[in-house]
């Protein structure tokens, strides 16, 4: 959960988490101003605090690391502000645990009236026209992009160089086209969500900054398919990603031995059986 200023709605997006599938809860602070810290702490998470704001996409990466290192094998996202449903979040982690998506999104827009449900006509409009320019762009035909429910396989989340992205709101766009260059199989389903004056939301001007960032994301992403240009978060190869991942978590017992005096150290030892875990 990357957490900003959420200490209003926080109790209750943990309160409707189904622990019976949930392992292990992910909160990352992001230098919040109110009692956000204090109040996972009585909620008996472990947050983890930033010192300075890194951004709601910096927020993320430290999120999507520390799942990793906890060796889930589904991790899913989801908004501390209470403004989409944490009771889908086992519906959407048993979508990968079945083997039929590797990345499912929550979608506002399929089967509900978004604008009755309380999305400011404005931003419905901004919605549709972003999405429908990123299926052209990207060759996709999903509903939205811009939802805060997200779940992927380890798998796949090992396989992105997330760290490239921007730690601005563009985060997420950018990391469904490094899940596109991936080859991954992406989903939705549909998710109530709530408008209220505690959830989150970002003001016009950096609206239309994520916009143009969204729009910029896409033409990112057919140059590079397209071999015109590559942008460097677009520039990878999944497989060494998760190599260079894995081997980054692994425990120092299990790293290769080092050399002193021109004779090899030697070290055996088990690597230890990680829990299967669904992160948030």
């Amino acid at each position: 959960m990357p957490a900003y200023n959420a200490a209003e709605t926080l109790s209750r997006t943990v309160a409707e988490l189904d622990r019976t599938v949930i392992d292990e809860v992910v909160l990352v602070d992001d230098a919040s101003t109110d009692q956000t810290v204090e109040v996972a702490h009585d909620l008996g998470l472990d947050p983890i605090r930033h010192d300075t704001n890194k951004g709601y996409g910096g927020n993320q990466k430290t999120c999507y690391g520390r799942a990793l290192e906890l060796g889930a094998d589904i991790v899913v996202m989801v908004h501390p502000d209470y403004q989409y449903s944490p009771k889908l979040v086992p519906a959407m982690a048993a979508m990968i645990a079945y083997g039929e998506y590797d990345m499912v999104l929550g979608s506002r827009i399929l089967a509900q009236n978004t604008i009755k449900r309380g999305m400011p006509a404005y931003k419905y409009v901004a919605n549709r026209f972003l999405t429908l320019s990123e299926n052209w762009l990207l060759g996709q035909k999903l509903s939205e992009y811009h939802t805060g429910l997200r779940a992927f396989s380890s798998e796949l989340l090992a396989s992105l160089p997330v760290d490239r992205n921007s730690d601005d709101f563009v985060f997420d766009n950018q990391m469904i086209a490094q899940a596109i260059i991936a080859g991954a199989r992406v989903g939705e389903l549909s998710c109530p969500t709530r408008y209220m004056d505690e959830a989150s939301s970002i003001n016009l001007r950096r609206s239309i900054k994520y916009g143009f960032g969204v729009l910029r994301t896409s033409g990112d992403y057919w140059l590079a398919r397209r071999s015109i240009r590559t942008a460097r978060y677009l520039d990878f190869d999944p497989a060494a990603e998760r190599a260079a991942r894995r081997q980054a978590d692994k425990p120092e017992t299990d790293k290769p031995p080092t050399e002193k005096a021109g004779k090899p150290e030697t070290q055996k030892a088990d690597k230890p059986a990680r829990a299967s875990q669904v992160s948030q």
